[in-house]
């Protein structure tokens, strides 16, 4: 369920702000309702040694044993600054190398003259300017009588002469620039940089061993960011210094605990009906806690004011999951993995658990069909037939059915279970609205009867049931004009605003109607995907299967490599598709937006 909030204010003298603040990050239950950034110097400190710590990954050598001791905080920023010494000292060689490249590429052609000869002939009163022309400038140069020239080494094809003095503006000629430095002097440089570079290596490859020092200073950092974040966060007059936030109402007895020990005063109200940016936090029970991962991977989460759907989801999704891995096979191969998870794990987490249900689920689903890693023999062992259903069986040819009959069975299963969650969704809606008065219930209820047609709709057209559509089409009309009628109704309306905003919205209601068709023909995924993996199986299997004597091997290669394949495939399914089954289809159905902000309290943070 969605704990209840309350608005708490806290108030204080101006000097014991900060004790204030380490009280409540103590308690850690105050999400702070207008959260303002951190210091720039703090949030800077921060980004710098994250990045640090993510450089630091490139310079560790495979297998590297990392430090098992933690730096202390001196010995840490000792080796800290040697770090960000060494990178500044890299960046910096890296550059002079790049510069000298440039400039070898530009001076090399002419040849590995010294510039510092150029710049003693010029003290000297010899000033020579250095160019390179084509031959027609060249012949205008020879006809010059008052201009002194030596002709040099032809440069990129074209002639190259030294002239005492300039060129006259006749003569058309490119002039080149000598550098500070000769090829020889440059590629010196190079060297040296390159040395200069190897020793910042050698610095950072000895750091990388502290990864978990880094992690410790992180921390500290990150608290100390989320601390000047709530310091800037508090209001104050010169005098008092207050701040607000949200709290669980079960929490209240914490921040009342805390008040009288620090002597500050409190007060708490309930939150405002306009208010648009209370946190969500949700109380998971022992089973819908499960659900709770899925719900972090994809970044979704009820509003605060909208239904906890997380049990019904994760009943939905597992079944969803079953059905498009669809191979007990690949259920016992999740299984097996998860049992190593677990193993490896000091202690148990909610993520090995939800793999331990949705392999098992696998595992079942797997058996009741048959499919055992796509083999059609897996039928000839008796134990394996005898736990399939016929009606649903991969392989009917086993039980006297033909393919027709099983494949109608399971699409017609998975109309059912499309059916059932979005009738359930409407009954959820309709639960949410008695209570409140809101005789929009009615178009929920509408609903409910329009997903019941629907379904019976598609059974007609899809698999063919005899079905009456006299009375399907019946039920779609009652259910539009439930939908027309009180789908504009709302609490704070009367029953003739209610009514004028429904029949406002007629065309609307008559596409979402049409609509609803596509919602429950798009659960025929289940049936479409899970038959999609066993093909992809099936296809694989028979390749391997005509590889006989030597190609044996290629054959097993080719088995490993097509199952892993079709394993990811068929995750990636479960997430466009199971997914989306919930959180559309189904939610649509609740009323429900997942437009809930993250309950976040203020506290001190351990990883």
């Amino acid at each position: 369920m969605v704990e209840k909030m309350k608005m708490v204010h806290i108030v204080t003298t101006a000097s014991a702000k900060e004790e204030m603040l380490k009280s409540l990050r103590d308690i850690g239950v105050l999400h702070l309702s207008e959260k303002q950034s951190a210091d720039r110097e703090v949030s800077d400190r921060f980004q710098t040694l994250s990045k640090t710590e993510m450089a630091l990954k490139d310079y560790a050598e495979p297998k590297q044993a990392q430090a098992s001791e933690i730096l202390t905080d001196d010995e840490f920023y000792k080796m800290y600054d040697g770090v960000l010494e060494a990178m500044d000292r890299k960046a910096t060689l890296g550059q002079e190398i790049g510069a000298a490249n440039t400039e070898i590429d530009r001076i090399a052609a002419w040849g590995d003259f010294s510039p510092q000869e150029l710049k003693d002939l010029k003290e000297e009163g010899y000033d020579f300017h250095f160019y390179r022309m084509g031959s027609k400038e060249f012949q205008a140069l020879q006809a010059e009588e008052d201009v002194r020239y030596i002709r040099l080494a032809p440069v990129d094809k074209q002639d190259a002469v030294a002239v005492f003095g300039t060129l006259p503006p006749s003569i058309q000629a490119t002039e080149f620039i000598p550098g500070d430095n000769s090829v020889s002097e440059l590629k010196q440089k190079i060297e040296e940089a390159n040395k200069g570079i190897e020793e910042c290596n050698e610095t950072l490859k000895a750091a990388s061993v502290y990864d978990a020092s880094f992690k410790n200073q992180l921390l500290k950092v990150q608290n100390e960011v989320n601390f000047s974040s709530a310091s800037a966060t508090a209001q104050g007059d010169g005098d008092f210094v207050w701040i607000s936030g949200y709290v669980p109402e079960v929490e209240l007895d914490k921040v009342r605990a805390m008040a009288a020990e620090n002597k500050l005063a409190w007060a708490a109200d309930d939150v405002a009906e306009d208010d648009d940016k209370i946190p969500t936090k949700l109380r998971f029970n022992k089973v819908s806690k499960l659900i709770e991962p899925v719900f972090d991977i994809l970044g979704v989460l009820p509003g605060y004011r909208e239904q906890d759907v997380s049990l019904w989801f994760f009943l939905f999704f597992t079944l969803f999951f079953a059905m498009i891995i669809g191979d007990g096979g690949y259920g016992v191969l999740i299984l097996l993995g998860t049992i190593a998870l677990r193993v490896k794990q000091k202690e148990g987490s909610t993520v090995t658990f939800l793999l331990f249900v949705l392999s098992i689920a696998t595992i079942i689903w797997g058996a009741v069909t048959g499919t055992w890693f796509g083999m059609e023999s897996a039928m000839k062992v008796p134990l394996l037939k005898s736990l399939v259903i016929p009606s649903l069986a991969t392989y009917p040819d086993y039980f006297g059915l033909t393919s027709t009959v099983t494949q109608n069975a399971i699409m017609k299963f998975s109309f059912s279970i499309g059916a059932i969650q979005m009738v359930l969704g409407s009954i959820l809606s309709i639960k949410e609205k008695l209570p409140k008065k809101d005789l929009s219930w009615v178009a929920s209820l509408g609903w409910a009867i329009a997903v019941v047609a629907m379904y019976l709709l598609a059974l007609n057209l899809v698999i063919h049931e005899n079905i009456s559509l006299v009375p399907v089409f019946a039920l779609i009309g009652v259910a539009f004009v439930l939908v027309l009628l009180f789908g504009g109704m709302s609490p704070d309306l009367t029953f003739g605003q209610g009514l004028k905003a429904g029949l406002a919205n007629a065309f609307t209601d008559f596409l979402d109607t049409i609509s609803c068709f596509g919602n429950v023909m798009s659960y025929i995924r289940l049936f479409a995907v899970g038959m999609a993996g066993v093909a992809i199986s099936q296809s694989f299997n028979g390749i391997a299967a005509g590889m006989h004597g030597p190609l044996i091997i290629l054959g097993v290669l080719v088995v490993l490599i097509g199952h892993a394949l079709n394993i990811i495939m068929c995750f990636l399914s479960v997430v466009v598709h199971g997914v989306r089954l919930n959180v559309l289809e189904f939610s649509g159905q609740v009323g429900l937006e997942w437009t809930g902000l993250p309950y976040e309290p203020f506290k001190k943070v351990n990883k």
